[in-house]
């Protein structure tokens, strides 16, 4: 290659400066002209980086389904244009490309073990973004309770936006170790359940009745339709009410119903228990919620309470003191006889 009649070089990183000496004006050549043209092509790589996201922006969303995907993709193709950038710069201010390996490389040796942990969250991060768990959006919950909608997520960090307007940030490491429940992943249709005790002497079939009604009753709650399709298996739509168990108090129903919307769980069982609450008051005692309670049963093999009175004069007030006094062979039983003042003086 040749130019005015003398061969021209090809350049190389390690002669970027030695170049930059020979083609720049004598004028432009002042002291410290190499560090502020390092700035300028500096300034120049983030520029240009910006440029290549916002072109390259909807082709690389429309190629990648996932959002976070994309979002990974348009931020390693910013890191490289800024990475060569600062290489052309570290070249022109007289570092080679191969001072910037092996400084990287001595620096990544004596560094290692304290960018071990850093590490592990960008491979998990790799592993979060490839097994897709969760998506940006999605409505989630920890295996604290912790609830709340994937802001985030990064090759080193997921950023969960709680439920309680706060931000969460997890790095990927911990997030894969923990029990993360996605409400959102495939259908955001949710089915919950409830629990309902009702005694004995309730009218059971009334009582499913009117929780399967108060159910129907509330807003975001599925009343019917098709059958919803989990995996291979179909279920009903509508809210139904099953007998889950005959316990010590009472007979425990349970009630399984569809939301439509996942964010407003905690209100939607709020509003059904309180309907459930009002049709067992409006039914007239045919249905009635169970709750512990004891009854104690005397009978001939119980045993006898023994009870003493003493007179008192008519115009006393009488007072009662306990007399426990029951037999061997039965329960303890507790009674009162009246008691004057002048007691202590007749005994």
């Amino acid at each position: 290659m040749y130019r005015s009649g003398q061969p021209l070089q090809t350049v190389n990183g390690d002669s970027a400066a030695e170049f930059l000496a020979q083609n720049l004006p004598g004028w432009l050549q002042f002291p410290g002209y190499r560090l502020l043209a390092a700035i300028l092509v500096v300034a120049g790589g983030i520029w240009l980086s910006k440029l290549l996201v916002r072109l390259l922006g909807r082709p690389i969303a429309r190629r990648f389904a996932r959002q976070s995907v994309a979002q990974t993709v348009l931020g390693a193709v910013r890191g490289i244009t800024i990475g060569a950038a600062v290489v052309v710069a570290a070249s022109l201010v007289g570092i080679g490309v191969g001072d910037i390996v092996l400084q990287v490389a001595v620096f990544s040796a004596v560094v290692g073990i304290i960018l071990a942990p850093i590490v592990g969250n960008i491979i998990n991060g790799v592993f979060v973004l490839a097994d897709q768990p969760f998506e940006i959006g999605d409505m989630v919950q920890l295996d604290d309770g912790t609830r709340g909608f994937i802001d985030d997520i990064t090759i080193r960090y997921t950023k969960i936006f709680t439920l309680d307007n706060t931000f969460l940030v997890i790095p990927n490491g911990n997030i894969r170790e923990r029990d993360v429940t996605n409400f959102s992943a495939e259908d955001e249709r949710t089915r919950l359940s409830l629990d309902v005790l009702v005694t004995y002497e309730s009218d059971i079939p009334e009582a499913r009745r009117l929780i399967e009604r108060a159910a129907r009753d509330t807003d975001n709650v599925i009343e019917g339709g098709p059958d919803i399709r989990v995996g291979s298996a179909r279920y009903p739509a509508n809210p139904g009410t099953l007998i889950a168990d005959y316990g010590d108090n009472g007979i425990l129903l349970r009630l399984r119903y569809w939301v439509s919307k996942p964010y407003k769980i905690a209100a939607i069982e709020s509003t059904i228990r309180t309907k459930i609450r009002e049709a067992f008051a409006d039914s007239d005692a045919t249905t009635e919620m169970a709750y512990p309670h004891q009854h104690l049963v005397f009978d001939e093999n119980s045993g006898e309470a023994q009870v003493r009175l003493r007179e008192q004069p008519a115009d006393s007030e009488p007072r009662t003191r306990p007399v426990a006094n029951a037999s061997a062979d039965g329960p303890n039983t507790e009674t009162t006889q009246p008691s004057s003042t002048n007691d202590r003086s007749q005994g």
